[in-house]
């Protein structure tokens, strides 16, 4: 049993030995570990808050984004409706004016007609004047060699272009 049961002497040099390497320890190792792991536990902390503080930049400018999108878009649609009703107002002005000339060239082609219709009307009025006359000469050469026909005659026209 000797070699199950320790000796009290080797149970000293042990706790001093023990001491030692924990004195030892805490004065070259436990200080600069400690330290180190300290040092990695804040660097991590600040890269954490850090992570979190850029997710919320991100959800920022994500919303900034999304807001901006919708301002393009409802610019995007003013803009398309400004176009269109620029466009439907170019067609108007466009019917309106060919409905204006369209009229305008038809009133100028009615009063052509008008002016061509009064000018063969002149036309037809002069040759038929000229005819009648022309007639009305050969047949008052023939008839009117007696002086008293001519006046009866004379009468019967002032008689009737007074009355006309």
């Amino acid at each position: 049993m000797d070699l199950v049961t320790p000796n009290f002497g080797l149970i000293f040099w042990q706790l001093v030995t023990f001491l030692i390497v924990m004195f030892l320890l805490s004065k070259f190792a436990w200080k600069p570990i400690m330290g180190a792991l300290r040092e990695r536990e804040t660097s991590i902390e600040n890269a954490l808050s850090a992570a979190e503080q850029a997710k919320l930049e991100m959800q920022g400018l994500k919303a900034e984004n999304e807001k901006l999108l919708a301002e393009a878009r409802m610019e995007r649609d003013r803009i398309l409706k400004e176009a269109s009703e620029a466009a439907n107002n170019l067609v108007e002005t466009a019917k309106t004016k060919a409905n204006d000339e369209g009229a305008r060239m038809i009133a100028q082609a009615r009063e052509a007609i008008e002016n061509e219709k009064l000018a063969a009307l002149a036309e037809v009025k002069n040759m038929a004047a000229a005819l009648s006359v022309d007639i009305a000469e050969r047949i008052l050469r023939k008839e009117l060699s007696d002086p008293k026909a001519q006046q009866a005659l004379a009468e019967d026209y002032i008689r009737e272009v007074t009355l006309n």
